[in-house]
């Protein structure tokens, strides 16, 4: 019997150790552990591609159902807010000495448990990304397709349906790259395209000058239309703000020791994002509202139609934006699928299972792209709906969860007023989304 307890150890050493092998071995095969050497400026312009996207183009529309006074309050207030939270999860990221929160989900396990870290968490993330990569798919599809209508005036009609196939062709081919750091190519490109058509927006505004009979009322002549189109236009402003949910996952890139945290550098990428994010927003919103009033377009590129070639141009730019947003926000899903299909289901990590699964994601999103491309509408619901959590007050949640700042102190006031503002968000915004999305639907013929 003494002889059994005291060789067991010795017969447990290998297993351990054949245990921590396979599972460092797995670590280094999944996509968001998979590379920690990324610069600093990785992750600028990952941020920078993670945060504008589609939603710039909206912000005029967006401008234009919140009004001048409260427009200007709620894009300044969010950009301070979400930078803020972000700072707060760049800050957690290496919070206990020794330990990197590399994924979302694993600093809310951190902070409100193993289980129910997992379901505050995950559900939404996934819903986010997920969500962006949706609207993305019907983004490039839309962007394509005006590319295609002005290049080619006399061509004939193309359904949206083929663009959206045509945009997702792309991503059956990128969905393959590795990691982060393999995809750093793509993001960069999308994050100078990001500037590149924004700028464009609102400086082809400029050169339009205000429209004759120009208008700034809101544009529903009902109260009920007014009061729903303004909560619609606050789930806008925050999907506009939603690199959140891809933000540990970028930091986990970047190298990190004792003397040197990850922070530093990811901290320094962060503010040169937030700087080119205030570039392409403010001038957007509101030049383009100026110009057009209340009679602008939901993307600000169709109501801009001259010069042609310029707005082709921009739209070609938005088209190689969304092609490495997408693939910026499917990285953590293929991270969680894979993660699963390894460690869950006991899958042995292989090139064929990370091209079935990455594909059936791509196939997927492509399909519920073509079924349901109300882009105005989706973009309220699910700026409202996702990532007003995920964005504006989880972070502050986790934070009082975590360090527990002192009641009254201005930490605990900062993060309470962002809770109180981000569940408001999150309530108000969906609805007048959802009603946007009833409201398209009515005219809508599936797969027209």
């Amino acid at each position: 019997m003494e002889g059994d307890s005291s060789s067991s150890p010795l017969l447990l050493q290998p297993q351990v150790d054949h245990d921590s092998v396979e599972e460092k071995a797995i670590d280094e095969w999944l996509p968001i552990t998979s590379s920690r050497n990324a610069k600093w400026w990785y992750s600028a312009f990952h941020n920078v591609t993670a945060m504008v996207g589609a939603g710039v183009l909206g912000l005029p529309y967006a401008m234009a159902e919140l009004g001048w006074g409260p427009g200007v309050t709620v894009m300044v207030v969010s950009w301070i807010i979400t930078l803020y939270t972000l700072w707060q999860m760049v800050e957690m990221h290496e919070m206990v000495p020794g330990k990197r929160f590399d994924r979302y989900h694993e600093l809310g396990q951190h902070a409100f448990g193993e289980n129910l870290g997992l379901w505050i968490v995950v559900p939404q993330q996934i819903l986010v990304e997920v969500g962006v990569d949706i609207v993305y798919m019907v983004t490039g599809g839309k962007s394509l397709q005006k590319f295609h209508d002005l290049v080619c005036k006399d061509c004939k009609n193309i359904k949206l349906t083929y663009f959206i196939m045509i945009f997702a062709s792309v991503h059956f081919v990128l969905a393959h790259l590795p990691n982060f750091n393999a995809i750093s190519g793509v993001s960069l490109a999308a994050a100078v395209m990001s500037l590149s058509y924004s700028t464009i927006a609102w400086v082809a505004s400029v050169e339009k000058g205000v429209q004759p009979n120009v208008q700034y009322g809101y544009k529903a002549s009902t109260t009920a239309g007014k009061v729903f189109n303004f909560f619609s236009a606050l789930g806008d402003v925050a999907f506009a703000y939603a690199g959140h949910n891809v933000v540990l996952e970028i930091q986990a890139t970047i190298p990190s020791t004792p003397e040197k945290p990850s922070k530093g550098p990811m901290w320094r990428g962060v503010v040169v994002a937030y700087l080119v994010v205030a570039l392409c927003y403010f001038p957007v919103a509101i030049i383009c509202y100026w110009t057009f009033g209340n009679a602008v377009q939901d993307n600000v590129l169709i109501s801009l139609e001259k010069p042609t070639w310029l707005i082709a141009t921009a739209n070609m730019f938005v088209v190689i934006h969304v092609i490495g947003s997408y693939q910026l926000y499917a990285m953590p899903v293929f991270d969680m699928i894979e993660t699963m299909l390894v460690k869950k289901l006991k899958f042995k990590p292989s090139w064929t299972l990370r091209f079935v699964s990455r594909n059936i994601y791509v196939a997927f999103t492509m399909f519920v792209a073509i079924t349901f491309p109300f882009f105005g509408g989706l973009l309220g619901f699910l700026g409202g709906f996702a990532f007003a959590p995920t964005t504006y007050f989880l972070p502050c949640i986790m934070w009082l969860a975590i360090y527990k700042p002192k009641r009254f102190s201005i930490s605990w006031f900062i993060n309470w007023i962002c809770i109180v503002l981000g569940i408001l968000l999150m309530v108000i915004a969906p609805i007048g989304g959802l009603r946007q999305i009833i409201l398209q639907a009515k005219d809508y013929h599936f797969y027209a």
